[in-house]
């Protein structure tokens, strides 16, 4: 059982980990060089523990043990007491491989190494590490409080132990995990980035709006969410960077690749429910 979880980069996907985490009994040590994304972390978690009160799914007690749970830390190496470290940050290969040689030497040779990339070879991170085999990829769903699997992607140099540790880890936080090879993609947006990719085609053809679209997905093919609000829900930058990432590493795949609409939506700050506005308007407590 993890006793102790640190967590690098604050924002939605970190303190929605750390919220599953603390509800978990896991004391968090929830990392961020920005100050003021750390406040706005612990913001996030403080409400997300209130709706569950509100749904009945937890009670006051529950929410006020969770929350004391969540440390938050300016320094990596107050996160040297971590069984786990899981990384949320942006999604560039350099800016990962740079951070995990500083995980690595602040924290305990026993720790695992974890990232939550999108699509990010595994194998290519723990190449910057000295021991690889301590380097997993754990890939939460948008969002990780209400999403139920999580896959675990082993790189080629991942111990058979590392595996054990984080299927235990994702059992621990009541979620489903599946375990992947690493690859572009790996099963999740290699199904969805197709998805995404046709509606948009479809959409840039205009054949149907966005709304009509998935409007038909819903009601026909009992999807919760079209995929235009799925990708508003998400982030138009976080898919833009997915798509990206999958069709330079399957050399071009004309299934990945990106379509000028993504490119230009993000270029002028339409990035879904974040910003306020993506294929749809959006509130600003959405």
């Amino acid at each position: 059982m993890v006793k102790h979880l640190g967590i690098v980069g604050a924002g939605t996907m970190g303190a929605g980990i750390a919220q599953l985490a603390a509800l978990a009994g896991i004391e968090v040590s929830l990392y961020d060089i920005n100050g003021t994304v750390l406040r706005q972390a612990l913001e996030r978690i403080k409400t997300g523990l209130k709706i569950g009160v509100e749904k009945g799914g937890l009670s006051e007690n529950q929410t006020t043990e969770a929350f004391a749970r969540v440390h938050p830390r300016t320094r990596l190496g107050e996160l040297n007491h971590s069984e786990i470290v899981v990384e949320a940050v942006i999604e560039e290969l350099r800016i990962k491989k740079d951070l995990f040689k500083h995980l690595e030497a602040d924290t305990k040779p026993t720790t695992i190494l974890a990232s939550t990339t999108s699509s990010i070879s595994i194998t290519a991170i723990a190449s910057a590490t000295r021991h690889p085999e301590n380097v997993v990829g754990l890939h939460f769903l948008n969002s990780p409080t209400s999403a139920r699997l999580v896959e675990i992607v082993q790189a080629k140099q991942t111990s058979p132990e590392s595996v054990q540790r984080s299927i235990d880890f994702t059992t621990q936080l009541h979620k489903i995990a599946v375990l992947v090879q690493d690859s572009p993609g790996f099963i999740v947006n290699r199904m969805v980035q197709p998805f995404y990719g046709e509606a948009i085609r479809i959409l840039g053809e205009r054949v149907a709006d966005a709304g009509q679209i998935d409007r038909i997905l819903r009601v026909l093919g009992g999807f919760d969410r079209g995929p235009f609000e799925s990708m508003d829900a998400v982030g138009l930058d976080l898919c833009l960077s997915v798509t990206q990432s999958m069709h330079d590493q399957t050399f071009g795949e004309p299934r990945y690749r990106p379509h000028p609409i993504q490119k230009q939506m993000v270029e002028s700050g339409m990035l879904g429910q974040k910003s306020g506005s993506g294929f749809y308007k959006h509130h600003e407590n959405e």
